[in-house]
């Protein structure tokens, strides 16, 4: 249930009134409030957001990175990296969406914000591992899904779907060894079935 357009603004205008010129944006998007903040000032907008009466976040319920490399295609001249922090104050009943921007494409990085949230550990460590972004302060940042021996970031936009490797289990060796990926790389493009009466519709 969207909340109405009244609450939303006047969280908006609070938003702004924290964070100050540390946003370089506070928009309301389908009934949603977005803060973008700037790169250098990540922590302390961060640390406003967690402590400040008016905004009070105890809890931060997801973190994830973005790669828009994609989009530079069309009119996206922005940064290729972005951090994306999902926050809840469940005394104040609001929630934010914060997007930051990585300032370096070649080697993200940003600060962690475990020390404000507990929560954003396991986060960031994804990040680290699928995007390549690297949190400064991180007490253990290291991979989390992927292999311990893993090459590359695999929600970067150029990673191959294939990958670049492929593991399998050595008789001989009596060890997992890996080599190249054997499937040559393709684009698979979704097969739509037009058939009259397909599938018993009609």
């Amino acid at each position: 249930m969207t909340a109405p357009a009244d609450s939303v603004e006047m969280l908006r205008a609070s938003i702004a009134a924290v964070l100050g010129e540390d946003a370089e944006s506070v928009s309301v998007s389908r009934g949603e409030v977005t803060a973008v903040l700037r790169a250098d000032r990540y922590l302390e907008a961060m640390a406003r957001l967690c402590d400040d009466p008016r905004s009070r976040f105890e809890q931060l319920i997801d973190l994830c990175g973005i790669d828009y490399s994609a989009y530079r295609d069309g009119e996206w001249t922005g940064q290729r990296f972005a951090v994306v922090v999902h926050l809840l104050s469940i005394s104040l009943n609001h929630r934010l969406r914060v997007k930051v921007y990585c300032p370096d494409d070649e080697f993200p990085v940003m600060p962690s914000v475990t020390k404000l949230w507990n929560s954003a550990n396991w986060f960031e460590r994804e990040a680290f591992d699928l995007f390549g972004i690297v949190f400064e302060g991180h007490e253990d940042l290291r991979r989390i899904l992927t292999d311990y021996g893993f090459i590359g970031h695999p929600f970067r936009k150029e990673f191959p779907l294939s990958g670049h490797v492929e593991m399998r289990y050595d008789a001989t060796q009596r060890r997992v060894v890996y080599e190249p990926v054997s499937i040559e790389p393709r684009e698979i493009t979704p097969r739509i079935i037009r058939e009259d009466g397909y599938g018993g519709l009609h």
